[in-house]
């Protein structure tokens, strides 16, 4: 810095604890066209920092950065272009390290760059560390893009935490909310994470608050039960469809007579739906189980009308339709888009002739895989072994080839719950949610990795390194 500027120190809105980054009056080495830089926490969150820098001119600005002592491995963030006041996100960092840093400057490649200044993270909350723990007997077994990649797991309880893992267990991205738990997170194909939030009058996997995060945790979207035609309870899905629209499921609820089966003339009975909203809140579509079944034809009505079918996954087949599996009955059904008929019925009682292996409980997770099969997490109640399955289904004969019949060992059996992904071929990405517990398997059961968790997370997805970066790159092994 020149001699004879004068440097105010001053502490962003935040609070005490959190301000302890530096606030600095800067000049630049291209004729002082940086005022101000300005470092703070981003949220709630030791792993970023967010950067102000306050130019007099309308200029371009990139952000290097580097553990200290390690200028070769530095970071680089993205341009933030054609402005005078330029708010740019650091990621990739680790808790409690000192950290150098400088400003570019400039428009296009001919940037000048600031002197060089230094920071120190915070550390985790002591509620988040020790929470994960990797078993791994060879980590040269594991597929390289594994190693690569990340893991998203969620808490469900206040505070709710959504997080990326490494491969070695290491927290690398997190974000976190007061006052609600994250109940159900995707990773979409825009690299946002959307997200369904609910606190504690929510249970498991229920919530009134769908949110869209970036990678530099700014908030894309908010929208709260109450907010235009969001007026439902939304359960165990959130989804953006081609046209960039929120796909839910919903709770529904209608008065029936069910005086005949021992009930009350005037009861009520839960069902499920589909709901889909703009961005704005404003219903585009909706459907439920009531436009498909009579809960008069369930013999089992008087027992289940809390929770009648409990719907737990919606998904999309790859001509569009929807995907929907129903925990109580063990089906999966495909609904059109459009009209809302149902097309067929798989598992119990269903249109398709299935093998006696091909024979499923409940599923969870249901999605089409890379290959385009029907991939789901069995929970296999009735053998008390859960396991993956992956369908090649023939919908015209009716017929089912099972691709994939991974079986988790007897004492992670998951009566609840779960998920499965592949992550390349031939290895899985299996989540034991009422175990705390996610492994990865090849398709024929052979152990690879475990992470146990101190949480219950609904899912655990595999994300690829490439579709993170630049903003996280720490891998859990070299490859």
């Amino acid at each position: 810095m020149n001699k004879g500027n004068k440097i105010q120190h001053r502490l962003p809105l935040i609070s005490m604890a959190a301000a302890l980054l530096l606030i600095i009056q800067a000049c630049s080495r291209n004729g002082g066209s940086i005022t101000e830089i300005i470092l703070a926490p981003q949220g709630q969150n030791a792993l970023k920092v967010k950067v102000g820098v306050h130019c007099t001119d309308t200029l371009d600005a990139v952000v290097e950065y580097w553990l200290k002592g390690r200028e070769q491995s530095r970071f680089t963030t993205p341009v933030s272009a054609h402005q005078r006041n330029h708010s740019i996100v650091l990621t990739n960092l680790q808790p409690a390290s000192n950290y150098e840093y400088r400003i570019l400057t400039g428009h296009g490649k001919n940037l000048a760059h600031s002197k060089v200044y230094d920071f120190k993270t915070q550390d985790l909350p002591i509620w988040m560390k020790d929470n994960f723990r990797v078993m791994c007997p060879d980590s040269n077994q594991v597929p390289a893009s594994f190693r690569a990649g990340y893991v998203m797991v969620s808490r469900r309880d206040d505070p709710g935490v959504l997080m990326l893992i490494n491969a070695k267990g290491d927290i690398v991205w997190y974000h976190q909310v007061n006052g609600s738990g994250f109940k159900v997170a995707n990773f979409t194909d825009h690299n946002t994470f959307l997200t369904l939030l609910g606190g504690p009058a929510y249970e498991t996997s229920y919530g009134d608050e769908i949110m869209e995060i970036s990678l530099t945790g700014d908030t894309l979207l908010d929208l709260k039960k109450g907010q235009q035609d969001f007026k439902q309870t939304i359960h165990h899905e959130i989804l953006l469809n081609p046209a960039n629209q929120l796909v839910t499921l919903c709770v529904e609820e209608r008065i029936y007579d069910l005086s005949s089966k021992g009930g009350r003339k005037q009861d009520t009975v839960k069902g499920d739906g589909i709901l889909v909203l703009d961005r704005r809140g404003k219903q585009v579509w909706k459907w439920t189980v009531f436009d498909v079944l009579n809960p008069l034809d369930d013999k089992n009505i008087l027992k289940d009308k809390q929770d009648w079918m409990h719907a737990n996954c919606i998904a999309f087949d790859k001509d569009g339709n929807y995907l929907v599996s129903f925990y109580n009955n063990g089906q999966i059904w495909k609904i059109d888009t459009h009209t809302g008929k149902r097309l067929w019925t798989l598992g119990k009682g269903g249109d398709f002739k299935m093998p006696v292996s091909a024979q499923f409980d409940q599923a969870h997770g249901i999605h089409i895989n890379q290959p385009g099969h029907l991939m789901f997490f069995d929970n296999g109640v009735s053998k008390k072994i859960s396991r993956t399955l992956s369908f090649k289904l023939d919908e015209n004969q009716k017929q089912v080839q099972v691709m994939i019949d991974s079986k988790l060992p007897p004492e992670n059996y998951n009566e609840r719950m779960g998920s499965s992904y592949l992550v390349n071929d031939s290895v899985l990405l299996q989540c034991a949610t009422k175990r705390n517990t996610v492994i990865l398997t090849n398709t024929d059961g052979r152990f690879l990795w475990l992470l146990r968790t101190a949480m219950t997370s609904y899912r655990a997805t595999f994300i690829p390194a490439e579709k993170v970066a630049p903003f996280i790159t720490r891998p859990g092994y070299e490859n």
